[in-house]
């Protein structure tokens, strides 16, 4: 769609909105007038009355709609609340002239950010009470009713996580990029072990040197790693020698006593053995991810996954064996090839197997993945809110209750990925993560360090995505740890 934006540069909210709202459009910046009979969308930003004023002209299918929204500029306390409230309307007024223009209404709205449950958290940290943050979601962001009760169980859950957390606490995240073959529908950068073998040991190698400079940046920045989360990739990937030499490392390197969790993704039951497993629960690993994101064989071919519904089961079986586990098993809504329901079919296989935790993401269809309509249909936005509908009715009827939530671009029918829990089965890291509660530092493929400070500050650094890259390159990574000590020392003073 050609954009023209008038008296204001607020391009990424409005790009935003038109990704929500218009997904396979993708925003045109032309220096002339839009043709006789082409869609555009023109955003004017005012001034009138002590009012700063956004409205939206758009031309849609040859239909011509107008809308507006604004805000008293008395409620600009500074330049970050000004740029946000401003950023708010432009959105805004884009929103409701799309909306008469007769498109759907989303269930989440106006709301186009990856973490709606911010906005719900800071609401309830300003007292504004259950009720007026519930109004400020439905009538003024346009939230469904039902997202909005979604997002409040969230982020209550996320407020009492964060009573618990001290100044000085992180999170560590560990990027193993392996996994036995690429799934369909991954825009992750994992190597196949089936054709970089050769790469798991030099990387293995340059991963222990990594944590050992991670490690000293934590005790000279005095940090203690309430949380250590192992994914890729799929960490199982690497054998039962390689995964004790990795804990024994840590345990060697980092002071874990004020460590509360250990999590490892060992997503592929064809990963999953009886020795790995005893390995991890001798290294104190609690929780364990086996995602089999579909129950349907048929569903499991079409995305590239070379086991069955049955592997599954035997591997979970095999993990309740080695007994101590908090499992999560992931799913996922909108796979190519699924329907409602077989969809169905999955949650109810699902929930007889009883993990403490249950993931129901809905499928993002990025760039890097290799999903195509050629292979197998997907399911549309309405079979894909039916699927999310089922499941938000049968978690709750088994004790299963919603704790962190997150929102990706390019997910069928604009919706969302929930993490389910039973009562005191939480992941902190997850909600940490997603809450931007605390700094995640990081090492690994593909790893992200983010740090936080108290104030909202955000700083990221990445490591190299692809295994070679990262070997080649650990030195200096290794040197950048001196910007976490850094950090926290300028937040000290």
């Amino acid at each position: 769609m050609k954009l023209y934006l008038i008296d204001h540069n607020f391009r990424y909210a409005v790009e935003q909105m038109l990704l929500t709202l218009f997904p396979e459009e993708r925003p045109e910046y032309p220096a002339e007038p839009a043709a006789e009979g082409e869609d555009y969308a023109r955003i004017v930003l005012s001034e009138r009355d002590g009012y700063r004023i956004a409205t939206s002209r758009m031309r849609r299918d040859g239909q011509i709609t107008a809308d507006y929204a604004s805000v008293p500029m008395s409620s600009f306390t500074d330049s970050l609340v000004k740029n946000s409230k401003l950023s708010q309307i432009v959105k805004l007024s884009f929103y409701r002239a799309a909306l008469a223009a007769g498109v759907k209404k989303p269930v989440w709205g106006a709301l186009t950010g990856v973490r709606p449950g911010k906005l719900m958290e800071k609401l309830l940290r300003e007292g504004k009470g259950v009720p007026e943050a519930l109004r400020v979601f439905r009538e003024e962001y346009d939230v469904t009713p039902e997202r909005t009760g979604l997002c409040l169980k969230t982020a209550y859950a996320t407020l009492r996580a964060a009573e618990t957390l001290g100044e000085k606490d992180v999170c560590l995240y560990v990027g193993i990029p392996f996994c036995p073959t690429r799934c369909g529908y991954c825009s992750f950068v994992s190597q196949s072990v089936e054709k970089s073998m050769a790469l798991i040991e030099p990387f293995f190698e340059a991963l222990l040197k990594e944590l050992h400079a991670e490690a000293e940046a934590i005790r000279a920045a005095g940090l203690n790693v309430v949380s250590l989360y192992m994914g890729g990739g799929t960490p199982t990937t690497l054998s039962a020698e390689q995964l004790d030499a990795f804990f024994t490392a840590l345990e060697a390197e980092i002071d874990c006593s004020h460590l509360r969790e250990i999590t490892v993704e060992a997503g592929r039951p064809d990963t999953i053995t009886l020795e790995k497993l005893r390995v991890l629960r001798a290294h104190n690993v609690g929780r364990i991810s086996v995602n089999p994101q579909t129950m349907s064989d048929r569903v499991l071919e079409c995305i590239g996954r070379r086991h069955t519904a049955e592997d599954i089961r035997s591997a979970l079986a095999l993990v309740r064996q080695a007994g101590g586990f908090t499992v999560n098993m992931d799913l996922i809504a909108g796979l190519p090839g699924d329907d409602v329901e077989t969809f169905k079919k999955t949650i109810d296989q699902v929930l007889t197997l009883a993990p403490e935790n249950i993931t129901v993401h809905t499928l993002s269809k990025k760039r890097g993945s290799s999903i195509s309509e050629a292979e197998a249909p997907l399911p549309d936005g309405v079979a894909v809110g039916q699927m999310l509908d089922y499941a938000a009715q049968e978690l709750p009827d088994f004790g299963y209750e919603p704790y962190y939530l997150y929102r990706q671009k390019f997910m069928s029918g604009g919706f969302e990925n929930v993490g389910w829990t039973k009562p005191g089965s939480e992941s902190l890291y997850n909600i940490c993560i997603m809450e931007e509660l605390c700094s995640i530092l990081a090492i690994g493929g593909g790893a992200s360090t983010k740090l936080v400070a108290s104030g909202g500050r955000i700083q990221r650094s990445f490591c190299p995505k692809y295994p070679k890259e990262y070997i080649e390159k650990i030195d200096e990574l290794c040197q950048k740890k001196q910007e976490i000590v850094d950090w926290y020392r300028e937040e000290e003073s």
